[in-house]
């Protein structure tokens, strides 16, 4: 529990305000940025900066040049009031006065010192790093002395803290309750997009940039005798262009055959978009005998509540085609649905026209349910109606088997 001061007392709202060390540090610990109010020359200046907390010090980053880490090389040091907020919602009133917001925020006043011992400096750099990013400073090249020297950092300790938040729904007149307008709270959270890698990355997105999700949303890898399914990324483009070059491949596809390159790299990053929202769980296909990737394919309408899974979007290069591969990376998929996510149903669909996906499907096991009329809309314009297969869990033992029979006569033959 911090101490209460003058600095730190509430004037008004005094029920919105603690002291609570907890309460601080997980505030502190969740914003990615602060606010540092200062004085220069008697004039006020308040900067944003990164900021990271170690044990009861908070660290800020700075600039060498900047003008509070200049005047932070006073012996005295610089008096400073950081502020941190994380704004949780609108609150909506009948009235325009009682409007409001929910919200979580610290205020910290003290004298931040300039931190000039090496080792100090290192490591709350090194943990500015892993803030953003738990791995990341074992997965990235740290500072040179060159960069050190550049580099600045504050430390604040934490002794006169106050923590203020609004949590909770409309506080208005009684009178108000009856008047026409709409009345309540639309939450917000900061959220992270889907990770756009730089020209030139040739590695896969880190698994502490991938949100912690449900396995039913994580696109675990695969591995099989014939076929190695791992989650896709955009370093997988350049094999599947390779491929994919061929217009049969494209020809009852959802996109027309890419043109070049770049063309089957948005077809890659609208996937990986798909699965940010968690409407699709793609995966690229290798070759388990030459490790070359072969293809994609992936799971969608993905139903945690009911049950239920979708396999498809899958391309498979000609070449591959009755090899194993897509008969084994179907059996990886229906294995993890069926018996690692409890799944009870699972689903395909093709374009009616595609005859030879169809008898792929009926291979498998999956039973024809129907025609879905005008189901989608193909890339020239026209609209297909879609075949629609299911298999169901009580099946799934029966088809395993078989499935397993077919991969073992293919292995005999070759």
């Amino acid at each position: 529990m911090y101490a209460k001061t003058e600095r730190t007392t509430a004037m008004r709202d005094r029920g919105r305000i603690g002291y609570e060390q907890a309460a601080a540090h997980a505030i502190l610990d969740e914003a990615l940025h602060c606010a540092v109010g200062f004085t220069v020359n008697g004039e006020p200046r308040i900067l944003p900066t990164l900021h990271v907390r170690v044990g009861d010090t908070v660290y800020l980053h700075g600039s060498t040049g900047s003008r509070p880490l200049l005047a932070a090389r006073d012996p005295q040091g610089l008096a400073v009031c950081l502020t941190v907020t994380l704004l949780d919602g609108l609150v909506y009133a009948r009235s325009q006065f009682h409007h409001s917001a929910n919200y979580r925020s610290v205020i910290a006043h003290g004298t931040a010192r300039l931190v000039t011992d090496e080792t100090e400096k290192t490591a709350a750099m090194t943990a500015l790093v892993e803030k953003v990013g738990r791995g990341r400073a074992a997965d990235s090249r740290p500072p040179t002395r060159r960069e050190l020297a550049e580099t600045a950092v504050l430390a604040l300790p934490l002794h006169e803290v106050s923590v203020k938040a609004r949590v909770g729904g409309v506080n208005e007149e009684p009178e108000d309750h009856a008047l026409p307008h709409w009345a309540g709270v639309v939450p917000l959270r900061l959220v992270p997009g889907a990770p756009e890698p730089d020209a030139g990355v040739t590695v896969p997105l880190p698994d502490y940039l991938r949100a912690p999700r449900s396995p039913w949303f994580t696109a675990a890898p695969l591995a099989g005798a014939h076929a190695i399914l791992e989650p896709l990324d955009m370093t997988h483009v350049d094999g599947l262009y390779a491929a994919t070059r061929d217009p049969q491949v494209w020809q009852h596809l959802g996109h027309r055959e890419p043109r070049d390159r770049d063309e089957l790299a948005a077809i890659v990053a609208d996937a990986l978009r798909a699965e940010h929202r968690g409407e699709r769980l793609p995966w690229v296909q290798r070759s388990a005998v030459t490790g070359e990737i072969v293809g994609t394919t992936s799971y969608y309408e993905i139903n945690e509540t009911s049950r239920s899974i979708a396999i498809g979007h899958t391309i498979l290069g000609s070449p591959w085609w009755r090899t194993g591969i897509n008969t084994e990376a179907k059996l990886l998929l229906l294995t993890r649905a069926f018996e690692e996510l409890g799944a009870q149903r699972v689903v395909w669909h093709t374009d009616i026209r595609n005859e030879r996906s169809q008898r792929a499907i009926e291979r498998l096991g999956a039973r024809r349910e129907g025609v879905l009329r005008m189901h989608r809309q193909r890339p020239d314009g026209s609209w297909r109606d879609t075949a629609q297969y299911s298999m169901i869990v009580d099946e799934w033992p029966n088809a395993q088997v078989r499935l397993r029979e077919m991969l073992h006569a293919r292995a005999g033959a070759a």
